[in-house]
């Protein structure tokens, strides 16, 4: 039964790949979102105050409200940046932090770390378990971990060969057409 939910635990977690884990906002993102809110802020009074059209004003409020949101999902920072004024906003580190903060947002954790961390946690699990079920599921686990160490030598393996031998690389595709649908995709989600 535990080997089995373990199983699917680490199936899971393999066949969802890495693509929508996400680090927690750092403290420069969560500064970003704070300052987003701020300039939202500062547009809306200042569309109001110039007498903007009627669209530019609903806009201007619209995006003030959504950047509430921005900064409720990342969190407030710990230091906030000058951000009184529209001069306060403009100004050249603000620009600075905006594009750390877009730069941060498109990291991802490693498949393998990611892969590795997961196997750790249920061996950790299955030791709090204890008895013959929870001994069995931590073997398993550690098999499943130097299984998975090996996968990611193989591949690498495989990635230096066809760079370093780019006209073996039509026969090294060829000699892996026998590889089944399943095995190609867990391939492929860790090359990625």
């Amino acid at each position: 039964m535990t080997k089995t939910l373990v199983t699917l635990i680490a199936l899971a977690t393999i066949s969802a790949g890495c693509g929508t884990l996400r680090f927690a906002p750092s403290e420069q993102q969560k500064q970003n979102a704070w300052l987003h809110n701020r300039t939202a802020i500062v547009a809306t009074e200042a569309a109001n105050a110039e007498q903007a059209s009627q669209k530019l004003q609903a806009l201007t409020e619209l995006s003030e409200l959504q950047s509430r949101a921005f900064v409720s999902f990342c969190g407030l920072p710990k230091e906030f940046p000058e951000a009184e004024t529209a001069e306060d906003i403009l100004a050249q580190s603000n620009w600075q932090l905006a594009r750390s903060a877009l730069a941060e947002s498109a990291e991802r954790p490693d498949t393998w770390q990611v892969a590795d961390s997961a196997i750790e946690l249920a061996i950790a699990v299955c030791a709090l378990l204890g008895g013959v079920y929870g001994t069995r599921a931590v073997g398993f686990l550690k098999d499943a971990r130097a299984k998975s160490a090996a996968l990611k030598e193989i591949i690498a393996g495989n990635e230096l060969f066809k760079k370093q031998n780019p006209a073996q690389s039509p026969v090294f595709k060829q000699a892996h057409q026998v590889q089944s649908p399943e095995t190609r995709q867990i391939v492929a989600e860790m090359k990625s």
